[in-house]
C-alpha cells in the first residue's frame, strides 16, 4: 500500500528510541467549495522501537484531531410564564471547534486521569472553560451540554475502538470532517501509551481553506456588504431574465 511505502521513508532517518510513532496523512489540505460534503482523512504510522516487545503490558493509540479553538456561550432554558427563555449562561475560553478522538480500546480502559491532564485528551478537558462567572454552582453542566450540542453536529466524535493496531506495530483509523466545519488549521496528535501512561506523541497538521472564489465571497460580505447586496441584486435579476428569456424560446 502506498502508505506503507511513506512510513518506510520516514522511519529511515530517525534516531531510534525505546518506542517512538510516527505517522502521516492521506492528505494535508481539505478545501471548503460550495458543494463541500465533508472529507475522510486517512491516519496511519508505525511504531518505531530500538528493543523487543514488551511482555506484561498492552500497547495502545490515541489519535486525537482538533479544530481552531473558539470562544462559546452556553446558555440555560427554563420554563416562564408558559415560554421557554434563556435564564442563565457559562462563557468558555475556547472550545474546540471541531474535536475527534479515536481510540484501539476504549478510552477510558487505557488513559490514566494523570495522562489526560497533562496532555488534555480527553473531549471534556480539551476545553478550556472561563475562570471568571464563578458564581455557577455547577459549571460543568454548562460543558457537557456544549458537548451534547457539537456531538449532535458531528462536530465532536468519540470513536473508541476504531484504531487499527496490527501486529503492535501498524496502525490506521479514519477521521470524517463534517460539512459544517469551520476553517483554519487542524491539528493532529497521536499518542502511543503503556499502562495508561503516554510514552510517545506525533503532531501533524490539516490545512483547511475556502476554495479562492468562495473565500473572495465571504471577505467581500464582510467587509463591504453594500457592494456584496448589489452584485446579489444584479445576479439574480441576470438569472431571472435568463431563465424567463429561456422558458420563452422553448415556448415557441
Amino acid at each position: 500500500m502506498r502508505w506503507l511505502l511513506i512510513l518506510t521513508v520516514l522511519l529511515a532517518p530517525l534516531p531510534l528510541r525505546a518506542e517512538e510513532v510516527i505517522a502521516g496523512l492521506s492528505q494535508n489540505r481539505v478545501s471548503l467549495t460550495v458543494n463541500f460534503e465533508g472529507s475522510d482523512i486517512l491516519i496511519f504510522g508505525a511504531v518505531r522501537r530500538e528493543a523487543s516487545l514488551p511482555e506484561d503490558t498492552e500497547l495502545d493509540v490515541i489519535v486525537a484531531v482538533e479544530g481552531p479553538p473558539l470562544p462559546a456561550v452556553i446558555w440555560r432554558k427554563a420554563r416562564r410564564f408558559g415560554i421557554w427563555v434563556n435564564t442563565d449562561a457559562q462563557e468558555v475560553r475556547a472550545a474546540p471547534s471541531f474535536y475527534a478522538v479515536a481510540t484501539t480500546r476504549p478510552l477510558r480502559d487505557i488513559l490514566s486521569p494523570d495522562a489526560d491532564l497533562t496532555h488534555r485528551i480527553s473531549t471534556r478537558l480539551a476545553i478550556f472553560e472561563a475562570r471568571g462567572g464563578g458564581d455557577r454552582a455547577d459549571p460543568a453542566a454548562f460543558t457537557e451540554a456544549l458537548i451534547r450540542i457539537r456531538e449532535s453536529e458531528g462536530l465532536y466524535q468519540s470513536r473508541d475502538s476504531t484504531v487499527t493496531l496490527e501486529r503492535d506495530t501498524l496502525f490506521s483509523t479514519r477521521i470524517l470532517l463534517p460539512k459544517n466545519i469551520v476553517e483554519g488549521t487542524y491539528s493532529a496528535r497521536i499518542f502511543l501509551l503503556r499502562d495508561g501512561d503516554v510514552i510517545d506523541d506525533f503532531e501533524t497538521f490539516i490545512d483547511v481553506r475556502k476554495a479562492v472564489l468562495e473565500r473572495w465571497l465571504t471577505n467581500l460580505a464582510y467587509e463591504q456588504p453594500a457592494l456584496y447586496g448589489l452584485l446579489a441584486l444584479v445576479l439574480a435579476v441576470f438569472f431571472g431574465w435568463g431563465a424567463s428569456a429561456l422558458f420563452r424560446l422553448i415556448r415557441n
